[in-house]
């Protein structure tokens, strides 16, 4: 305790020389931080802590708390370049909006500003931006590309090959044999289904169609092939636009950020960040869904989750809500936000390394039922945000970046929202979660329904685009758990902490592997 002390009044001695002041709750906090070093290693840090505060112009002389948190992520990040991160949240009102270029052939960020309430130009621009993104890989996809002539003969002459027609052109046309249209499946008359681009609709007779795999909702974007006659299309197959590997899909966005975050440019490719990944073998991250925190039982389990976790931190713990029941009760939430706090008492360790993320469903309260959704407010959270400083209230959905690795978060039962509004249920059930994975990975998108079935903020749709591919899809859908790889990418369900015998996910980020945990009923509460 005297060199704690000691510690103390040399840090309030060396900020006062370089004209800061510092309250003693502060300073017990940044000598916490410094006591395991050398004392000669502890003046080294203390003198660079005290010049990235002076970098970071702070309004007064008084050190708040954020601002030594800042200083110490920049001396954890020794090595790195400007910007480059080795962990972090990015809320989705500030993902980067990108729009396609024709012209060019490339995406362009759009930098003005938006806000929930747009434009009604907004409703039907946002889906033609989606349908720009999808369109743009469909043309590049072996099937649909010009064949490439090398010394007079196709180089895939083996391979049919597809025009991808517009809907101006077969309306403008009485018949024709074959026809391959990209559209928006939607329902403009009860009962009948049309493909819908921007040149126009068409009426499809999807009698004799044969639908590929995945869930074709009304709101999805798809290739309806088949004999275009008398204003009709009958389609012959019903599939989805093709997936495109990430690193395909990042050429078009040039040297940009289109992740988020505050580095200027993509970590995808930064060697320090992929060397860190490699070498942290035992970094894990943890995820659980539709954790109720005003169930005893499940306060139980956390408490045995964080004193099992509290040797061996992991990067994060990601907990989904809903947290309580749909009371809308806001006084309720905030104690049981301030009884989790409670639960890390004596679990420093955890405290120090790992972030507390805090991810909303659409039924907690203080926020409406349209993604992306905002996150819980703080003066909710004030009690927890005390106990755990490194708590983070996330948004729904969220990005995470690890080193180089790109992960989305989203709470939401999209399952069942897919299989009430599907029109072909997929008759391989033993599989279904192939069918869930590759609908999202085929769309490029989080939500690809009606606007009815899950509402969105018009200016924020590029939030849940998925597009170019992530390394990892983390949804925390209440049905079953499930993990499905496809190029590249995989799809993670957490399913239900309540439902399943509280059970949750963990993440090894350099492995890239997903481990299935369970915190059993027999352990001897600490």
């Amino acid at each position: 305790m005297d060199e704690l002390a000691h510690l103390r009044k040399r840090i309030t001695t060396s900020f006062k020389l370089c004209g800061f002041l510092i309250r003693s709750e502060n300073s017990s906090f940044l000598a916490e931080q410094l006591l395991p070093f050398e004392p000669t290693e502890r003046e080294k840090w203390l003198t660079i802590i005290t010049e990235n505060l002076q970098g970071q112009k702070l309004a007064t002389p008084h050190v708040e708390r954020d601002a030594l948190e800042k200083a110490i992520n920049e001396l954890n990040r020794v090595g790195l370049d400007e910007g480059e991160t080795i962990f972090s949240l990015i809320d989705a009102f500030t993902v980067p909006r990108y729009r396609y270029n024709t012209r060019i052939k490339k995406f362009e960020l759009d930098s003005r500003p938006r806000c929930l309430l747009p434009q009604p130009r907004m409703k039907s621009d946002y889906m033609q931006q989606r349908y720009a993104m999808l369109l743009q890989k469909t043309l590049r996809h072996d099937l649909f590309a010009p064949a490439v002539i090398q010394d007079g003969v196709a180089a895939d002459a083996q391979t049919k090959k597809f025009k991808l027609q517009y809907a101006e052109n077969l309306l403008a046309t009485s018949s024709l044999k074959e026809a391959v249209v990209l559209g928006l499946l939607t329902q403009l008359k009860e009962g009948k289904f049309y493909v819908e681009d921007p040149t126009g609709c068409l009426q499809l007779d999807l009698s004799g169609a044969r639908f590929h795999a995945g869930f074709f909702c009304e709101g999805c974007f798809v290739l309806a092939e088949g004999s275009y006659a008398n204003g009709v299309l009958k389609v012959d197959g019903l599939g989805f636009p093709p997936a495109e590997p990430a690193s395909s899909s990042r050429a078009f966005f040039g040297t940009g950020n289109s992740w988020g975050g505050e580095a200027a440019k993509l970590l995808k490719y930064s060697p320090r960040l992929q060397e860190l990944e490699r070498s942290n073998t035992e970094t894990t991250i943890v995820f659980l869904s539709d954790v109720r925190l005003d169930l005893p039982i499940v306060m139980d389990k956390l408490r045995q989750l964080f004193v099992g976790y509290d040797s061996c931190p992991p990067q994060a713990i990601v907990l989904m809500g809903p947290f309580t029941a749909s009371t809308r009760n806001h006084h309720e939430l905030r104690q049981h936000l301030d009884a989790l706090g409670a639960l890390a008492a004596g679990c420093e360790q955890l405290k120090k390394q790992t972030d507390l993320i805090l991810v909303p469903s659409v039924e907690d309260p203080t926020a409406p039922n349209i993604l992306p959704r905002a996150p819980l407010p703080e003066c909710l959270a004030a009690g927890l945000l005390k106990a755990w400083p490194r708590t983070q209230l996330a948004t729904n959905p969220c990005r995470l970046q690890y080193c180089t690795q790109q992960i989305v978060v989203c709470r939401l039962d999209l399952m069942a929202k897919f299989c009430r509004n599907t029109l072909h249920f997929p008759p391989d059930t033993t599989h279904i979660e192939q069918h869930f994975a590759r609908t999202l990975i085929c769309q490029g998108h989080l939500v690809p329904i009606h606007p009815i079935a899950m509402p969105v903020h018009w200016d924020y749709d590029p939030a849940l685009w998925l597009y170019p591919l992530p390394d990892l899809i983390v949804m925390g859908d209440s049905c079953q758990s499930f993990a499905s790889t496809q190029h590249d990418c995989t799809v993670l369900n957490t399913g239900s902490f309540v439902k399943s015998k509280f059970a949750f996910k963990v993440y090894i980020p350099a492995s890239r592997t997903i481990e299935d945990s369970e915190i059993p009923g027999d352990l001897d509460m600490q």
